[in-house]
């Protein structure tokens, strides 16, 4: 494929092409834009947007529900060398402070939205008492509807080395990291990808992801566009709602390649125990189900195909895949059509420079993981151990990368941009694996983050969050991701200290639910009374300890107590899905 020099050459060229895009927002409900539709929006509303003042280098906060608006702004804005910033629209005051943190950091931002949204915004903000961001929304918000799109803008001549746009940390943060990504790296990333994936003019994808995520807008918009791909783009929300469309449409659009994280195939699943599919459905036409952005369940993933192959879809459609915001969005890619495959690991050999240790899946203390192919074009890998020092195949160690596609700094952020990297230019995911067979695998990360449904969370926030309550502080709560052997999905763990008899604790480990969901939109898998908070000299939490605990058993009696208990709330508690309401 071509290696486009900017983002603005890309379009150029995508407009002259014979294909379109696909906004689904309903069973009905749909709206197509040929590519040079939405390339002569978009220098429309440009001009309408450099009449209300923006110039070259501004950021535009990209605030909406709808993927369509979204998508013509954001090409709006990268004709003109504004610099789009997308923010996904959420439903707890974390959603909302991430966006005033966002705008407070942007040097020249302006908050693009709609009037709904600006209305909950503004409300939010009074009630909290927070002037200053009630300022910035009164002076630097530009409604959609307000702007008319009148005189064609003027195309700013960007280069290889200018921004393109911000990705900012996805999940809850209190100080989201805005990834700047130039021209340069979106372009060696996107031919990177299309190689990879052998696409070309004659394939089509749809994708449910939302726009604000790396994968949906960078793997399934940008760089689709650039094979020359008829694609559509499915509403979050309706996915959310109606899992069993994804598929439905799918059969209808003769969509090819798909993709999902892994909660993603859960909440499928969930619908079509219950449901199925209709009889006729066919899937033969899928040849490629993307699958990242979380852990990846080998499990989850049988599950799936098992359910589907009655309707065409093949096993080898499965394609794990690797990647991270700081490397644009792809890593590493299988090789389309071959069969997916993992490696079952003792989970007690897992440490920095340990040789992995393959056990029986039946064995009590197996682990899957699945291997997400090899490095892409214009991108190494590399792991280490501790000290930077390269290890051999098949040791656990750190997750390196080098090449075009690899940010160059956060925005505004010199201490976290030195952070991010070695002393000899290595970026450092953060992330720990191996390589086997020569493909990569990833056996966890490197710090504490914790991925749920897609979304990163760092565990101290979430303990601010539990520690409002009165009986808590920050000392006596820790919060901490696991994945059990045989889990799909990763589990959401509070521990907290207490020495009372389980009664007393019942009620505490509910509000601390409760709190935790209405704040964060996060269900809890388990809140767990411990005796005592392990520390290591300097003073700092020692998660793993608690989890290893955890997940050796210690804690199963007191987790079965307490979860009988919960499953005498009634049916409605059961049946809510915090899918749902996460997304």
């Amino acid at each position: 494929m071509k290696l486009y020099d900017t983002l603005t050459d890309l379009f150029d060229d995508a407009r002259h092409r014979d294909r379109s895009i696909r906004f689904v927002d309903g069973e009905t409900d749909e709206t197509t834009l040929s590519f040079g539709e939405l390339y002569d929006r978009a220098v429309a509303l440009l001009g309408a947007l450099q009449a209300k003042g923006m110039r070259t280098g501004d950021e535009l906060v990209i605030f909406s529900k709808s993927n369509e608006g979204f998508v013509v702004a954001f090409w709006a804005a990268i004709l003109g060398g504004i610099v789009p910033v997308p923010v996904a629209v959420g439903i707890s005051d974390e959603h909302r402070f991430k966006l005033f943190r966002i705008l407070s950091q942007l040097e020249h931002g302006t908050l693009f939205t709609e009037l709904g949204l600006l209305e909950r915004l503004i409300e939010f903000a009074d009630e909290q008492g927070l002037k200053d961001i009630r300022r910035l929304l009164d002076e630097k918000t530009v409604l959609m509807s307000d702007v008319e799109p009148g005189a064609a803008g003027e195309i700013h001549a960007v280069t290889a080395d200018d921004v393109a746009f911000i990705q900012y940390s996805s999940g809850s943060t209190s100080d989201p990291k805005g990834v700047c990504l130039t021209h340069r790296n979106l372009c060696a990333n996107i031919r990177a990808i299309v190689e990879a994936t052998r696409w070309n003019e004659d394939e089509r994808s749809l994708s449910w992801m939302p726009l604000t995520h790396d994968m949906g807008l960078i793997g399934f918009h940008l760089s689709v566009m650039a094979a020359g791909m008829d694609h559509a783009v499915m509403d979050t929300n309706l996915f959310v709602r109606r899992p069993l469309l994804w598929m439905l449409k799918a059969a209808e659009f003769r969509a090819t390649q798909l993709c999902s994280p892994n909660f993603g195939y859960k909440h499928f699943l969930k619908l079509f125990e219950r449901k199925g599919l209709p009889e006729g459905t066919d899937l033969s036409c899928v040849k490629v189900v993307m699958n990242g952005a979380e852990p990846i369940s080998w499990e989850l993933c049988e599950d799936f195909l098992d359910a589907l192959e009655p309707f065409g879809l093949p096993r080898s459609a499965m394609y794990p895949v690797y990647g991270l915001a700081e490397a644009t969005v792809g890593v590493s890619l299988g090789n389309p059509g071959d069969a997916y495959s993992r490696i079952v690991v003792d989970r007690h050999s897992l440490a920095i420079g340990d040789a992995f240790e393959p056990v029986p899946p039946e064995s009590p203390d197996a682990v899957s993981f699945v291997k997400v192919g090899n490095a892409i074009r214009d991108v190494e890998i590399r792991i280490v151990d501790d000290g930077d020092q390269l290890l051999p195949d098949q040791h656990i160690g750190h997750i390196q990368l080098k090449g075009a596609s690899v940010t160059e700094r956060i925005y505004g952020d010199p201490e976290a941009t030195a952070g991010l990297f070695t002393a000899d230019g290595w970026l450092r995911t953060g992330d720990c694996g191996l390589f086997v067979d020569g493909q990569l695998v990833i056996t966890g990360r490197q710090k504490d983050l914790i991925i749920i449904n897609g979304q990163n969370y760092y565990p101290h926030d979430i303990e601010e969050i539990a520690a409002g309550l009165d009986e808590l502080d920050l000392g006596k709560v820790v919060v901490a991701g696991a994945t059990p052997s045989g889990a799909q999905t990763e589990e959401l763990i509070v521990f907290i200290l207490f020495r009372q008899d389980l009664d007393a604790f019942r009620e505490l480990a509910d509000r601390v639910r409760k709190t935790i969901g209405e704040h964060a939109g996060l269900e809890v898998d388990h809140v767990i009374p411990v005796a005592r908070i392990p520390k290591t000299t300097s003073g700092k939490v020692q998660r793993a300890h608690l989890l290893r605990d955890y997940l050796d058993g210690e804690y199963d009696g007191v987790v079965d107590e307490l979860g009988g208990a919960r499953a005498e709330e009634g049916e409605e508690a059961a049946d809510e899905d915090p899918l749902v309401a996460e997304l």
